[in-house]
């Protein structure tokens, strides 16, 4: 008797909403059901898009730099963040003046809208410094290598916010809220679940934003959760939304309007940045061993530059712009290389240093034991 196939149940996927407001062909349009994200995209003046097209592409040129300047033993480690400019300008350029960022290790354009000096991202990855940038200055904390601790910092950071008063009183000088970064590797991580319940049950002034670029190292989205990461919260009470990561406009707006609602008492968002990872997770890494290039030439046809230069070019900017932002990504490229490689190695004594506040026994006589030390193994030229 021949066997009856079995029909397999088929149930249909709905479609994922997502906010876009800038097509990948460099079309604008604002879907009827996020007139409000709109209307945030009119008030920006023509500098303010200059302004984050100069930036995309200012964090593309010394991204491309410091790759090579890594592959030349110049740094210890580079962690690329090209393909996800969009994301981080656009978003970073939404967080108030006031507001505290809290950072994974990919954020390199994110830290540029706050004032971060360029220099100090590559100081760190070189080695000599643990991250030289003040951030009580800048309110942008030092990257977390540790994956998903940064999240756990900046809920508590934004209940002590609203402990001490500073959410929701309606003064715009006074009021603040606290935007943390992750990608989609870091929502798997138990930190991230426990950061997701105290902000709910806490009503924390916190958007966590996640840029979904597709593959945690060498692990694709598609194996590692069966829902889209935007309603990751949905169970702790945390709302969220997708939007295009590629999509600079749809990226400041969204961030812009839930930190200002996150600041004036609405509690926690979650934001899903679709966007994708170009190159390798890290000079370490080589993507070629777990992905197709056909893929990665699929995402370059929804580059975050090329689509807001279309938009751009529409708008009546002329080539004068694009050559003046061409000519400065050159200069700052040689400005950086010759400022790494003038890099000198710090006194080995400053291991020592900030260890504990206050002075404390042990470490003197540390210190007292490299000094024999160094001076019995006398100086070489």
């Amino acid at each position: 008797m021949q066997e009856t196939a079995k029909l397999a149940v088929v149930t249909p996927q709905p479609e994922i909403p997502m906010l876009q407001l800038l097509a990948p062909d460099g079309t604008y349009g604002v879907p009827k059901e996020y007139q409000r994200y709109g209307e945030v995209i009119e008030t920006l003046s023509e500098d303010d898009l200059k302004k984050f097209y100069r930036d995309m592409a200012r964090i593309r040129r010394f991204d491309i730099e410091a790759i090579a300047l890594q592959r030349q033993g110049q740094l210890g480690l580079w962690v690329p963040a090209i393909g996800q400019e969009g994301a981080q300008i656009g978003s970073g350029y939404g967080v108030g003046h006031s507001d505290h960022i809290f950072p994974s290790y990919r954020e390199h354009g994110v830290a540029i809208t706050h004032g971060v000096e360029l220099m100090s991202i590559l100081k760190m990855m070189r080695g000599v410094n643990h991250g030289g940038w003040d951030p009580e200055e800048t309110r942008f904390h030092l990257y977390a290598i540790v994956l998903g601790t940064q999240v756990l910092h900046a809920v508590g950071y934004a209940m002590g916010v609203k402990f001490d008063g500073l959410v929701g009183t309606g003064d715009k000088d006074k009021d603040l809220a606290v935007i943390s970064y992750m990608g989609d590797g870091a929502t798997a991580e138990g930190d991230v679940s426990e950061s997701l319940l105290f902000a709910a049950v806490n009503d924390a002034p916190v958007v966590f934003f996640v840029q979904n670029n597709q593959w945690a190292i060498s692990s694709n989205i598609k194996d590692v959760t069966r829902v889209p990461l935007y309603r990751r919260g949905e169970g702790f009470g945390v709302p969220g939304m997708r939007i295009d990561g590629n999509d600079v406009l749809a990226s400041y707006a969204a961030t812009k309007i839930h930190m200002d609602e996150a600041r004036s008492g609405q509690g926690p968002f979650l934001i899903e940045a679709l966007t994708y990872r170009i190159g390798a997770h890290t000079t370490s890494d080589d993507p070629s061993k777990y992905r197709d290039e056909a893929e990665v030439d699929e995402w370059r046809a929804k580059d975050p530059i090329a689509r807001f230069e279309v938009f751009l070019r529409r708008q009546g900017i002329s080539d004068d712009f694009f050559e003046e932002v061409a000519s400065a990504g050159d200069a700052l490229a040689k400005d950086i290389r010759e400022q790494t490689f003038a890099l000198t190695n710090p006194p080995l004594e400053n291991i020592f240093n900030h260890v504990y506040s206050d002075p404390h026994p042990e470490i003197d006589r540390q210190r007292q034991w490299l000094k024999a030390y160094e001076a019995q193994m006398g100086t070489h030229e």
